[in-house]
């Protein structure tokens, strides 16, 4: 499970400093793309071949936009000694990654948003509003 906030910046060559705690979680190689609400989605392999999986299993008719949302932008990466990865410009860009970032977990996978952005929609989410999507998800 991936838990937790971490802030970081990105250095002039796009790279990202992973949290050590999910560099363990996702192992040597994982996936990063666009992910809902304009940040960067990272899956680790497991959990992308599951997301991939249900995705083929749908008729183009119907997915034909979420598989080229996903896929398009989707990039293998592999962290380098000191944690970090490089984000691809057209993932830097999607998210407006430029130099504050904050990076969470988010149960499945964990999400790199800009660091602005990220404080901005978490202030959204009041008790009341949290207490709204539980009932409506019946939890």
């Amino acid at each position: 499970m991936l838990i937790g906030t971490f802030e970081h910046t990105v250095d002039a060559k796009g790279r990202i400093n992973v949290p050590a705690k999910f560099r363990e979680d996702f192992g040597d190689r994982f996936i990063i793309t666009r992910g809902l609400d304009n940040c960067v989605a990272m899956y680790s392999l497991e959990e992308w071949k599951l997301w991939e999986d249900k995705l083929k299993a749908q008729p183009d008719s119907k997915a034909r936009n979420l598989k080229r949302f996903f896929f398009a932008g989707a990039a293998e990466v592999e962290p380098d000694k000191q944690g970090r990865i490089v984000v691809p410009p057209i993932l830097r860009k999607y998210a407006c990654l430029d130099q504050k970032v904050v990076v969470i977990g988010a149960v499945d996978r964990a999400e790199i948003w800009d660091a602005d952005r990220w404080y901005a929609s978490d202030a959204q989410m009041t008790s009341d509003a949290m207490a709204e999507e539980m009932d409506n998800l019946n939890v």
